[in-house]
């Protein structure tokens, strides 16, 4: 992709909704060259998608907008990893994927972890709150996701940070137009964390733990001999997805949350005067600024969508923060208000076979910050000295590049 289409989609990443509403306007589905995709945009037409898995398969559902260089791949070919995941697979395959990640994540499971993230989230705010301003994003909502998610997969903690730095650089190597040189760079990241996550499959295969690595290489690799160079593909790919969407879309779900409770001051005055706002929060900042925007889906044979006949192959666009926005299902779909009723009924984490398995986790850490920084930094504002936040050109987590706060 040359650099000019880049700008173009740059664009289109950084504010999405004006083509959504364009979208929704529009009999049929509308055609998006710069995503080469149909652009599904309306709730129904978005929730008849999700209904819909044998007519729209999943396995394209991430294609990069950057192919590596062939000497990128030569150093990817070194690594492990590169095989199906619960995101990109349908019917039995998905299912087999899930089952673990539904296991790890039941609400017993998620409790079990409340008081640890709450523990991590007041250490983390500790680490700023006498400085009297903080870059919020990499001060706690980069941290907090990650330490809570490592925790659950069963992470030692000091390797944590490299896990979330290989995921920025495996996000980069697909999505952002990056020079040779520093595809390369990232390459070795990547394959750095792939290798990091093989020790732990591996170890887990002789020492298996209550955590969520043994559940994936107990599921995925039944029995005891050790585990083939197949196997440990699988597993590695499977926990490198899991790690990436459980901490950058809670990480983005944190940041936007935030970015908009300040931005309308009331909102944030709301929530000070009632904290008993905050659930309704949670459901209306995933409403309004959806983390993860949307995924590609591919019809498997001839179908009808929303008016428009699409063929067998035809590469579709399932907007949810489109959906999110629609106002024949939510009343003033474009106000952020924290007293909405029925927020809950968006489709932030998706809906039907490939519903995120971690929705409860990410709500149960937005509210527990919400909780912790409404008690503790009750001044919040943004930095009206600091230029206004930009949002990261991306579809897959939304979010702030930064977003400097003062109290």
């Amino acid at each position: 992709m040359q650099s000019a289409d880049h700008a173009v989609l740059d664009e289109l990443y950084r504010d999405p909704y004006p083509l959504y509403a364009r979208a929704r306007r529009t009999p049929g589905l509308l055609y998006v060259p710069a995503l080469d995709a149909w652009l599904v945009a309306r709730d129904a037409d978005v929730r008849e998608v999700l209904r819909r898995d044998q007519d729209f398969s999943s396995q394209r559902a991430l294609l990069p907008d950057a192919m590596p260089a062939p000497s990128v791949l030569g150093v990817l070919a070194g690594g492990l990893g590169g095989r199906p995941t619960v995101l990109t697979t349908d019917g039995a395959a998905h299912r087999r994927h899930r089952a673990p990640l539904n296991s790890g994540l039941s609400p017993a499971e998620v409790a079990g972890l409340i008081p640890y993230a709450a523990e991590r989230a007041e250490a983390l705010v500790d680490g700023f709150a006498a400085d009297g301003r903080a870059e919020f994003m990499d001060a706690y909502a980069r941290h907090l996701p990650a330490q809570v998610v490592g925790r659950l997969v069963g992470l030692d903690p000091h390797d944590v940070p490299a896990v979330v730095h290989g995921g920025y650089r495996a996000e980069e190597l697909l999505f952002r137009p990056l020079a040779e040189e520093e595809q390369l760079a990232a390459a070795e990241d990547v394959v750095a964390l792939q290798q990091l996550l093989d020790g732990y499959v591996r170890a887990r295969r002789e020492n298996p733990r209550d955590d969520l690595c043994t559940r994936m290489v107990t599921a995925l690799a039944p029995g005891d001999d050790p585990l083939t160079l197949e196997q440990r593909h699988e597993l590695v790919a499977g926990l490198q997805n899991f790690l990436l969407a459980g901490h950058l879309t809670t990480t983005a779900l944190i940041g936007t949350t935030l970015l908009h409770l300040l931005t309308d001051r009331r909102q944030w005055e709301l929530l000070l005067a009632d904290p008993g706002l905050i659930p309704a929060a949670v459901e209306e900042a995933a409403r309004y600024d959806t983390a993860v925007q949307a995924f590609r889906r591919t019809a498997t044979r001839p179908v009808t969508l929303g008016g428009t006949a699409l063929p067998a192959g035809a590469t579709v666009l399932v907007a949810y923060g489109s959906a999110n926005r629609d106002g024949l299902r939510h009343d003033r779909p474009d106000v952020f208000d924290i007293t909405r009723p029925l927020a809950r009924r968006h489709l932030a984490f998706g809906h039907g076979v490939h519903g995120c398995p971690g929705s409860r986790l990410a709500r149960e850490q937005l509210r527990l910050t919400l909780g912790l920084l409404v008690r503790r930094l009750p001044g919040l504002r943004i930095d009206g000295e600091r230029p206004p936040p930009a949002m990261r050109p991306s579809f897959i987590h939304r979010s702030p590049e930064a977003l400097h706060l003062v109290w």
